[in-house]
């Protein structure tokens, strides 16, 4: 409670006492005491609420660097951890529509499951997110050839993407709440050319807002496109599959891919596929429908070009009907990948003990479009020193009464 605010609490107090001059003494006493014990507590409420930010310890590589975990909190409650292995969102707790805090995001109990996984959980993906067809790309003349960790195809920056690397970590602010995570990617690594200085940012917001800014520069031209590869559900991690969320994507047209997950090149339309989430539609209502774009994904697993203009605009919504979580999406990026864990299949483990199939999340990874570097009228990945790569991508949290419409 503010001050201004307790100042009209108290001066009502005060009106209704003199109003009624009839009042004894004591009872009058009794209501100023009263109304000041109500506004100590809601001064102490408001208090034990106050925003903070917090690093621990949480392991070590082999070779003796630091992992540590940032904890960042609002005034509400709501609370994000971050790592500085691999720029992770390793949890993220929400309140559902009565208060209650559950952690949406799927993920790991410790940094060893982190390190040795080949799962993407909440990573920060780069140098190149996404797939490059066959490993290859040519830019100004020369061609460049990477591993090729899915396939015939580079998926997510390579074998060692910035996923698997230590970033250096500092605490910006806790008002609100901001993490800075850097990272100097080498010219030569995973085959990429250039020194990269990459900086990833982490704000947690007392609107309910995780919003994710990431910049990079570098010495040789390069190309890059960076994401967080959170999987989301809005039931809370391990409740089960997502095929209940209902889904809104702002977005007219997507890339349909080959058999390989690589765009063909053609901007198709929504309108009349099972692609078509413009109005609010429940995600297990066409995933099985006879579509060969989701049979060879298995599910979704498409990138959608976003109808927003330059600038942070909204890309997306999700809700939750049982527990009433709603997340809308806001990105200054051109597309969307959108993907309902088609491969996760139960091994592994999560957090708590949790187990994650098939369809028990989703990300909404906001990117520019896969194998950009090999389709010159995609809009463009490349980077050339002297300018500097800029993205931002908000995660915006509330909730909605029950029945309230989708």
């Amino acid at each position: 409670m503010s001050h201004s605010t307790g100042a009209k609490f108290a001066s009502a107090s005060w009106y209704l006492i003199y109003k009624k001059p009839m009042a004894s003494v004591e009872t009058a006493h009794r209501i100023r005491f009263a109304a000041l014990a109500i506004l100590l507590a809601a001064q102490g409420k408001a208090l034990a609420a106050k925003a903070d930010l917090t690093v621990q310890p949480w392991g070590k590589t082999a070779s003796g660097e630091t992992i540590e975990l940032y904890t960042l909190t609002n005034s509400h409650g709501m609370e994000a951890r971050i790592t500085n292995f691999g720029a992770i969102l390793v949890s993220l707790k929400t309140p559902d529509r009565e208060g209650r805090l559950s952690d949406v995001v799927l993920g790991y109990d410790s940094f060893d499951d982190y390190l040795n996984t080949k799962r993407y959980f909440g990573a920060t993906v780069g140098r190149f997110a996404n797939r490059i067809a066959k490993g290859k790309f040519t830019l100004d003349g020369v061609a460049y050839s990477l591993a090729r960790n899915n396939g015939e195809n580079t998926l997510h920056g390579g074998i060692h993407g910035f996923h698997k690397a230590v970033w250096k970590g500092r605490k910006v602010s806790t008002e609100p709440p901001t993490v800075e995570l850097i990272y100097l990617s080498r010219d030569g690594e995973e085959s990429f050319p250039g020194n990269l200085s990459v900086t990833v940012t982490y704000t947690l917001t007392d609107r309910n807002e995780l919003r994710i800014d990431y910049s990079a520069r570098t010495d040789k031209t390069t190309v890059v496109n960076l994401t967080n590869h959170s999987f989301f559900n809005l039931a809370g991690q391990g409740e089960g599959d997502v095929l209940g969320h209902v889904v809104v994507i702002d977005a007219d047209r997507f890339t349909p891919a080959d058999a390989g997950q690589i765009p063909t090149g053609e901007l198709r339309p929504v309108a009349g596929t099972a692609f078509d989430f413009r109005k609010p539609s429940v995600i297990g209502a066409r995933i099985g429908e006879a579509d060969p774009q989701l049979q060879m994904a298995k599910g979704y697993d498409h990138n959608y070009v976003l109808n927003h203009v330059p600038g942070l605009g909204f890309a997306a919504r999700v809700v939750e009907p049982k527990s009433g979580r709603v997340m809308e999406v806001l990105t200054t990026e051109p597309g969307v990948q959108f993907y309902t864990a088609n491969t996760l299949d139960g091994s592994g483990g999560g957090k708590g003990g949790k187990t994650y199939g098939a369809r028990s999340g989703f990300c909404l990874e906001t990117q520019h479009f896969p194998d950009s570097p090999n389709h010159p009228e995609f809009p463009p990945t490349v980077l050339h020193p002297g300018r500097r790569f800029q993205s931002s991508t908000v995660y915006r949290f509330s909730t909605q009464p029950p029945e309230s419409g989708k």
